[in-house]
């Protein structure tokens, strides 16, 4: 075996070659585990067992392509999963090399070879939550760093500032405020105010403030067909006159909203990631809906939903970045990026209407507890939360892969998986399907939790689909969930 040469930046240097060759790669063609998957636990555990030092280059993806027998795509992949966990480093021209903090990583536990023990092994987190396999709305619970999140916790407990004792500011914890502010202008393109954000309970939160704020009873409101059905009953008990608005391959049809209702008082966009569809909005129609807006004199309330699982492209700029009339009003939340029990959520108001949503919210909506606004704070200003993103969507494109490759296998061609640009979720139709509800109530009945397209639906009861996510579905285990689902439609 030849002995790396030190250079004068005392970094190791490896012919690429080598490391193959010493870590004798290859890949089980009969395994269920995806080739992707393979060659990132081999390269994970030569770099815990020391085979691969730091500084060490890996080979390029071309020639470990060719050398396996596989696609480039599945190297970069695998590539891709090492550094989101800090393994490994691009050196540009240089190639890929072995990071220096990745001496301190401690062999990983090899996974049991039995259905069963597989299943112990890989979801322990999942289970112990009572999250079921494609149950939506939520995150990957089992990969949210809670011991991180639990010290700043402690941090904030033993040492509470003066400020978060008193009455908090109706709009929210400032630094939060401030923290929301900073990562929206970078990740989604808004330059905004800390005095137009404001820290809300949720996203139900702020469908309550801004309903208040924007809606009297009778209005009518463009809502994406097929819509969020939650967002669809709250929006009705505020007493609105719902237009469905058909959704295409391009997103909301604005043609088909002004031929419907011109003079609508607000429309309800998703446009980065279309709930439940999950197509976007295309440029021509961004500019459409907003032109109709300053025109019609209404509001846009843009629900920026799963923007941040973008996959092999970068997230697509925001609705409000090219709001030049100040006629959008954006919500986020940090149900979908962190979990669902923090029950946070944030909108960026325009400009002309800070006065008056602030004054709803001093009367109405001060039940935000500062404790956990500061943790988020800390947590975003500190580097956690983009570090933690970019960790989640190289997470969910693995699982997302493998799950559409079991479903694909198990199904044998009679499941259609309409594979959108990013999300959590699959859509999915199945051959012969007329009742998707049925559907779901056998999976529901075995321990599965997918959900319907058709409840989703205003005008089209003929549209059948099933919505699949894969977020708590490690790549381990999602033949077995896929085999699961067939057995439980076939069962029926």
């Amino acid at each position: 075996m030849r002995r790396a040469k030190i250079g004068r930046n005392n970094r190791a240097m490896l012919n690429p070659g080598d490391a193959s060759e010493r870590m004798r790669l290859k890949i089980d063609r009969h395994s269920q585990t995806p080739f992707y998957r393979q060659i990132y636990q081999r390269f994970r555990d030569a770099i815990a067992q020391g085979i691969l030092r730091p500084g060490e280059r890996l080979p390029s993806s071309r020639s470990l392509a060719s050398q396996l027998s596989t696609s480039r795509g599945t190297i970069d992949l695998a590539y891709s999963l090492l550094s989101v966990e800090g393994l490994v480093v691009s050196q540009g021209a240089a190639g890929t090399a072995v990071a220096r903090a990745a001496s301190s990583l401690k062999p990983s536990q090899a996974p049991p070879k039995s259905a069963a023990a597989l299943k112990r092994w890989a979801e322990p987190a999942a289970e112990a939550l009572a999250c079921k396999p494609f149950q939506m709305g939520l995150p990957a619970i089992d990969a949210f760093p809670r011991k991180l999140w639990s010290r700043i916790a402690v941090r904030h407990a033993r040492a509470i500032e003066a400020r978060e004792l008193g009455a908090p500011s109706a709009a929210g914890y400032e630094p939060l405020r401030e923290a929301v502010r900073s990562y929206l202008a970078v990740s989604r393109g808004i330059l905004c105010s800390t005095e137009q954000v404001i820290i809300t309970s949720g996203f139900q939160g702020a469908l309550g403030m801004i309903s208040r704020a924007f809606l009297t009873p009778g209005d009518e409101v463009w809502f994406e067909d097929p819509g969020y059905f939650m967002t669809r009953l709250g929006l009705e008990a505020a007493g609105a006159k719902l237009v469905p608005v058909p959704v295409d391959n391009e997103g909301l049809d604005v043609s088909a909203g002004m031929a419907r209702s011109a003079r609508a008082r607000f429309a309800y966009v998703t446009p980065s990631h279309q709930a439940p569809l999950g197509v976007a909005l295309s440029a021509q129609r961004r500019l459409d809906l907003l032109s109709w807006a300053a025109n019609a004199d209404a509001w846009i309330m843009e629900d920026d939903y799963d923007s941040e699982f973008r996959y092999g492209s970068p997230p697509l700029p925001a609705l409000k970045s090219m709001d030049e009339a100040g006629r959008v009003i954006y919500v986020g939340t940090f149900s979908k990026a962190l979990f669902p029990g923090l029950r946070l959520g944030y909108v960026v108001v325009p400009e002309s209407q800070i006065d008056r949503l602030g004054r709803i919210y001093e009367l109405l909506y001060r039940d935000r507890p500062i404790f956990n606004q500061a943790i988020t704070a800390d947590f975003m200003m500190e580097g956690h939360f983009s570090r933690h993103i970019r960790r989640m969507r190289a997470l969910y494109l693995e699982r997302r892969t493998a799950l559409v490759a079991a479903l694909a296998e198990v199904f044998d061609g009679r499941m259609n998986v309409q594979l959108q640009a990013g999300g959590m979720h699959l859509v999915a139709r199945l051959a012969g399907c007329k009742n998707d509800r049925d559907l779901i109530a056998r999976a529901n009945a075995r321990g599965l939790a997918p959900a319907a397209l058709s409840p989703w639906v205003i005008e089209r009861e003929d549209r059948q689909g099933l919505l699949l996510s894969f977020t708590n579905i490690p790549a381990e285990t999602a033949m077995e969930a896929a085999t699961r689902l067939k057995r439980a439609f076939d069962d029926g």
